[in-house]
């Protein structure tokens, strides 16, 4: 039994903490920051990751900010690879050369 709660997809994070809440659809979201309403679905249903183009214009319709999207998809991203390459990467030494 694994003790460790699942990260949320930026998916889950855009539709069930802004979307749902404000009554905004997909559709909408995306004439009113200009992007294709397919790259809002994608990102909704975890088959695209979140850009920086992205993040910064969801950011600004949502008086966020630049940065708040993009680093909550980092975030989810480096707890993946941790999770998926966590034995190997805790074999990786600290460089101790003196700069």
């Amino acid at each position: 039994m694994s003790t460790k709660i699942k990260a949320p997809t930026m998916g889950e994070i855009l539709k069930e903490e802004f979307l749902d809440p404000m009554g905004i659809s997909a559709y909408r979201l995306a004439r009113e920051i200009n992007v294709p309403v397919s790259r809002i679905q994608d990102i909704i249903h975890d088959r695209r990751r979140m850009t920086v183009d992205t993040s910064v214009r969801l950011a600004r319709y949502f008086g966020l900010s630049d940065k708040y999207f993009i680093s909550i998809q980092d975030d989810i991203d480096i707890r993946q690879i941790n999770e998926q390459y966590g034995e190997e990467l805790a074999k990786i030494q600290v460089c101790t050369i003196a700069l």
